[in-house]
């Protein structure tokens, strides 16, 4: 199933594509794509419903995150080897893990705010899971009874903040519309390979990013069961797993976004996003 969240800010209502590729109101199932609705359970009920009895959403309306209000929003750092290798970094020996705050969530279209002051605003496109049930101190091999399904995720990147600033790299991650996701949640029945994803990112039009999922140093079982080992996950829990190499940071000169800027963003069976940069 392909689920989304149609409507103005804050007031999003949940839907489905139909097999006609119709948006359907779930609302009378679901009241929002929120952890108290994805779950194994909620899926499962909606797969037997009778989805073209549903009343239609516009498919002109806006689209909002495919997802709201998870717990956490995880994040897998430097998670392509050749992205580790334009960065100048060394291949990690085990995922690199930090959080972006899920305030940063935006719809897969919204604008991207670049704040005065804000020197290296930059791009990553990367593939998000979602979790369906607690998870905790599971193995490789249970990562998928725990998956609910995956999304397109934009990890934009204020990367003097990541990186040369005093801390973390989260505050460098975290700004209001710092985390585009969607337009689609898609259940892991409807991706056949999710280790085999194209994807690609173009920022005015011009292509920047072309990868693959397949190229992952740790892939999505991995990261799941790596992480239920130093936290807990729950449903609506969503973790971005690494970008491949094309970002700024990694071009020679640097280059960023400024205001006005476009990007779009495409992964394979999980949608585009097409955003731009906008003054704050």
């Amino acid at each position: 199933m392909k689920l989304l969240r149609v409507g103005n800010k804050g007031n999003e209502k949940p839907g489905v594509l139909d097999k006609d590729g119709k948006i359907r109101d779930i609302s009378s199932h679901v009241k929002d794509l929120n952890p108290d609705y994805l779950n194994f359970e909620t899926i499962s009920k909606l797969q037997s419903a009778d989805l073209s009895s549903l009343p239609e959403l516009s498919a002109s309306d806006r689209i909002g995150s495919c997802i709201t209000k998870p717990g956490k929003f995880v994040a897998i750092g430097l998670n392509y080897s050749d992205h580790a290798a334009e960065t100048g970094a060394d291949v990690p020996s085990e995922p690199i893990v930090f959080m972006k705050a899920t305030s940063c969530i935006v719809g897969p279209n919204d604008d991207v705010e670049i704040v005065s002051g804000s020197k290296k605003l930059d791009w990553e496109v990367e593939l998000g899971i979602i979790i369906g049930k607690e998870t905790k101190h599971i193995s490789e091999s249970q990562a998928q009874d725990h998956i609910l399904g995956y999304c397109l995720v934009n990890d934009v990147s204020e990367r003097e903040w990541q990186i040369e600033k005093m801390g973390q790299w989260v505050k460098g991650k975290s700004h209001d519309t710092y985390g585009p996701i969607g337009p689609y949640f898609v259940t892991k029945d409807e991706i056949a390979d999710v280790n085999n994803l194209k994807m690609s990112l173009d920022v005015n039009g011009k292509r920047m990013q072309t990868g693959n999922t397949s190229t992952m140093i740790f892939n999505v079982d991995v990261i799941v069961s790596y992480l239920s080992k130093y936290m807990s996950l729950q449903a609506g829990d969503i973790i971005t797993t690494g970008t491949p190499p094309g970002v700024g940071m990694g071009m020679k000169p640097q280059q960023f976004l400024k205001a006005g800027d476009t990007m779009k963003l495409s992964i394979e069976n999980l949608g585009e996003q097409n955003s731009k940069v906008v003054a704050l």
